[in-house]
């Protein structure tokens, strides 16, 4: 059996959280059998109560909901273990495309130059200036190990040159008071590789480059959708042949692979994303994506949504 689990409403464990309903049918319509899990419960620390509802005995799992830390991604994949579930992505998997560092390696050369530092407690800007030597007075962005701020664009995200200590200083403070709590592992580096530009986000002014969303599953192209969705459209798709190169270097089954068109006309990849976890980048497409995902899981090849 294959299995769709998909959290539930907070406030009703046998509703679908009306954010994934739509996707939730359409498992449903792409003959999937769909189940729910308490996603409270899992980030909580209670997995076994988190997947009471999930079916007993043999089962590939695929899971569609909102984004776990690591540690708890390993006791949910545990706990579906335990009653006969096994996830297309398990905790090693989870990790190496939900931790930017963890994939670093794998993308060289295809995504910009990349530093980071876990941080535990107030952060030591001693060693802060250290990971930024590698950028000299280029102009860098700065995110936790799963998440920017980019919608705070120049308060928390972008520093302009990464010799300005004021300026990196300053930034780097924001975005440890935004993230707060939520803050996953440590903050990473990333050499801001010029982009080009296609608009502007109407809430932040933030500049929309061109850039695509695709998701991928052992190795195959399900989605590949303007990430901004209907705000702007990418002058052209990116090159297939490049795409599949990298993407044959991911260790994971089911992921997504943002990648960007530069302004010298090369393409880039912005960042690996659990494919579980992350979001469609419109709505409409989860029809699509449910089909070519039950086609791979069954070995029914179909041509991939554009």
């Amino acid at each position: 059996m294959i299995l769709l689990l998909f959290c539930s409403q907070p406030s009703s464990h046998r509703e679908v959280d009306a954010d994934f309903a739509e996707e939730y049918a359409a498992a449903k319509d792409a003959g999937f059998s769909t189940t729910l899990i308490d996603h409270t419960r899992a980030i909580e620390g209670d997995a076994p109560g988190a997947v009471r509802h999930v079916p007993t005995g043999p089962a590939t799992a695929v899971y569609r909901g909102w984004m776990m830390r690591v540690q708890h991604y390993a006791a949910f994949h545990a706990a579906l273990t335990a009653r006969g579930a096994s996830l297309v992505n398990d905790p090693n998997a989870y990790r190496f495309c939900h931790h930017l560092p963890e994939s670093y390696s794998a993308l060289e050369g295809d995504t910009p130059l990349t530093t980071w530092l876990p941080v535990q407690g107030p952060v030591d800007f001693s060693q802060v200036f250290e990971r930024l030597r590698p950028f000299g007075s280029g102009p860098i962005i700065v995110k936790d190990f799963v998440k920017s701020q980019k919608h705070y664009w120049d308060e928390a995200c972008f520093i302009p040159n990464a010799e300005d200590r004021p300026a990196v200083e300053r930034v780097v403070r924001r975005l440890m008071e935004l993230q707060g709590e939520d803050l996953n592992e440590g903050l990473v580096f990333w050499e801001y590789v010029p982009l080009q530009i296609v608009g502007h986000h109407p809430r932040s002014a933030m500049p929309l480059a061109a850039e695509v969303r695709t998701f991928w599953f052992d190795g195959e192209l399900l989605l590949a959708h303007p990430y901004w969705g209907d705000l702007v459209t990418p002058p052209a798709p990116p090159p297939s042949d490049w795409m599949h190169h990298v993407a044959s270097r991911v260790r994971s089954r089911f992921f997504t692979m943002d990648v960007a068109l530069r302004e010298d006309g090369r393409w880039t990849v912005i960042e690996l994303g659990d494919g579980q976890v992350a979001g469609l980048p419109a709505p409409g497409l989860a029809k699509r994506l449910y089909e070519r995902l039950r086609g791979a899981l069954t070995g029914r090849a179909s041509a991939p949504g554009a």
